[in-house]
C-alpha cells in the first residue's frame, strides 16, 4: 500500500510538473522567454524552415517556441498539447489535443516539431505515425529529446526521470522507420540530448 502511494505521487507530482504541467509554477516555467532554447536553432536548422512553411509544434508548453519561430522565421505555426493550462498559457495559436490523436486533417502542415516533450508520449510510434499522417508528402519531422546519459542528471532528473522514455540513437531511428517515416536519422548529438529528423 506505502509502495502504491508513493507511485501515485510521483505520478502526481510529474504530472504537474512536466507530463500535464499546470499551476503557478508550471506557468512561469514553461512561459519563460528562454524554456529550452537550447533547442530551438537545431530544430530550425533540422527543419530548414522558411517563411512558406505550416508548422505544428507538438508538446507545445507554453508556446515561446511557436513566438520564437513566428518572429524569426515568420512561417505559419500551430500547437498542440495535452495540457489545457499549456495551451491557454500558449495562446490562440495553440489547441488541445494528444500526439497520438492529432486533431488535425492529413497533410495540414510541411514541418513539425516537438522539443523536450517525446520522453514522454507513451505510444512513441502511435505519435510519429499521426505527425506523418498529419504532414504534407515530403514534409519535414524534428524531435528534440532528452539522451539516456541525462537520466538522473539536472536535465531529467528523478523522481521525473522514471517516467519518462530514454532511447538509444538506434532505437529513436527505428521508431521512425517503424511509423512509416523516410530518412530517418540522428541530425544532432549532445551529452545529454538527441535530435531526430524524417520526412513524411
Amino acid at each position: 500500500m506505502l509502495i502504491r502511494l508513493r507511485e501515485w505521487r510521483v505520478d502526481r507530482m510529474t504530472d504537474r510538473i512536466a507530463r500535464k504541467p499546470r499551476g503557478r509554477r508550471a506557468r512561469a516555467t514553461y512561459g519563460a522567454a528562454d524554456i529550452h532554447s537550447m533547442a530551438w536553432a537545431p530544430v530550425i536548422a533540422a527543419l530548414e524552415l522558411t517563411a512558406e512553411d505550416r508548422l505544428l509544434d507538438v508538446g507545445c508548453g507554453g508556446g515561446v517556441f511557436m513566438r520564437h519561430v513566428a518572429e524569426t522565421v515568420g512561417c505559419d505555426v500551430t500547437g498542440v498539447d495535452h495540457s489545457r493550462a499549456m495551451v491557454r498559457l500558449a495562446g490562440p495559436r495553440a489547441v488541445h489535443g494528444s500526439a497520438d490523436a492529432l486533431p488535425f486533417a492529413d497533410s495540414s502542415f510541411t514541418a513539425a516539431s516537438s522539443i523536450v516533450a517525446f520522453f514522454f508520449f507513451p505510444d512513441p510510434v502511435a505519435a510519429l505515425r499521426e505527425l506523418r499522417r498529419v504532414l504534407a508528402p515530403g514534409g519535414r519531422l524534428a524531435i528534440f529529446t532528452t539522451a539516456p546519459e541525462a537520466k538522473g542528471s539536472p536535465a531529467a532528473p528523478y523522481p521525473l526521470a522514471s517516467r519518462g522514455h530514454f532511447y538509444t540513437d538506434d532505437e529513436l531511428v527505428a521508431l521512425a522507420r517503424d511509423a512509416g517515416l523516410a530518412d530517418p536519422r540522428i541530425a544532432m548529438r549532445e551529452p545529454w540530448a538527441q535530435l531526430l529528423s524524417a520526412r513524411a
